[in-house]
């Protein structure tokens, strides 16, 4: 029986021979490799770092478009690009002052209908404000979410553009922009919505509103604009049918009143209701023709009156005592009480004291 051989470890020597015997082993192609290869485990190492130098760059650029991708994400979302979803009963719908007057039913119940069965197709616009959003623009739509969430069929988050806190000037601009596009607004209303801006300050004047809130119309429309302000600051509280008036109607109206026609169309209004809106335009007729009213507007524009309404007052002895501060005057009105020639001159005397 042949004797076992005991295996015994080698020693560091014997290794290093054994390295130099690899490092000298001919290459595959059978030439002796000439240069000086580096150990097995060094190569091994070195084609690791290689590999993780390769992931590390490819991290890099992972990141790098993560990075990017993250920056345009917040631009958009400062620009107010980005579409948030933003519970109902968190947004002011009363924001600013709506130029849309009339209110078609047909029209909403067609609104509701869509967008219960296919949602909402152009998210609203709104701006942060301390108690959560201030609406822009969607007014309608706000409206039919609502009524969808209060008949108990869910709607209670709409989506919306956040748009950056900005003036009210640009605010009133969005709104009418969106208006002008959506459903022609009336002239009555244009007028109206200029009056309404300048009276919130917005803008410094009716004037200005008109130019900025309706700067891409034509020089002639927003001279007609202007005219319908006019109607409206003289006659917006007593009008039941303003969105009626024709633009030939109004242009009427506006040169009437620019003429001082103002007291006799207040009281015919004042004084008797129409039904609609054709017996409102004969009983401002009957009062045009009153007060020799051409019916020409040959300012063809020009600056609104300014009209400062002062609160009435209701009298201990009965009647109604009113006031009306014009650029040019002050007009005031005593309605349902009777007095004599004698009391009306005190009167006089008294203002007269108090102006000097």
């Amino acid at each position: 029986m042949a004797k076992r051989r005991r295996l015994t470890a080698p020693d560091a020597s014997t290794l290093q021979e054994l390295e130099e015997g690899f490092v000298a082993k001919p290459a595959l192609g059978g030439a002796l490799e000439t240069k000086s290869a580096g150990p097995p485990i060094a190569q091994v190492a070195a084609e690791a770092a290689s590999l993780n130098g390769m992931a590390a760059v490819t991290d890099r650029v992972a990141l790098a478009r993560d990075q990017g991708d993250a920056e345009r994400l917040r631009q958009a979302e400062q620009a107010g690009l980005l579409v948030q979803k933003i519970a109902i009963d968190r947004i002011d719908q009363d924001f600013i002052r709506r130029d849309r007057m009339g209110k078609d039913d047909e029209a909403m119940a067609e609104l509701v209908s869509s967008i219960r069965s296919h949602d909402l197709r152009s998210p609203i616009e709104v701006v942060e404000t301390e108690e959560g959003y201030g609406l822009i623009s969607g007014f309608r739509r706000l409206l039919a979410f609502r009524q969808l969430a209060a008949s108990g069929q869910g709607f209670g988050e709409i989506a919306a553009f956040v748009r950056p806190a900005a003036s009210g000037e640009m605010a009133y601009v969005s709104m009418v922009e969106e208006n002008e596009i959506r459903a022609n607004l009336s002239h009555y209303e244009r007028g109206r919505i200029a009056v309404l801006a300048a009276g919130q300050g917005v803008f410094p004047s009716v004037e200005m509103a008109v130019d900025k809130l309706f700067s891409a119309a034509s020089k002639a429309k927003r001279s007609k604009v202007r005219s319908f302000a006019v109607v409206h600051e003289a006659l917006g509280d007593l009008l039941r049918f303003p969105t009626a008036l024709t633009e030939k109607s109004g242009l009427q109206l506006a040169a009437a009143l620019r003429g001082g026609a103002q007291v006799p169309l207040r009281a015919v209004l004042d004084g008797a209701e129409a039904d609609d809106a054709k017996g409102e335009w004969a009983l401002l007729q009957a009062a045009l023709k009153g007060a020799g009213d051409t019916g020409r507007d040959t300012s063809r524009g020009g600056r609104p009156q300014q009209i400062t309404r002062v609160p009435e007052r209701s009298l201990a002895k009965g009647g109604v005592l009113r006031a009306e501060v014009t650029g040019d005057g002050l007009r005031i009105e005593l309605k349902g009480r009777v007095v004599n020639a004698d009391t009306a001159e005190r009167l006089l005397q008294l203002i007269a004291r108090q102006i000097g």
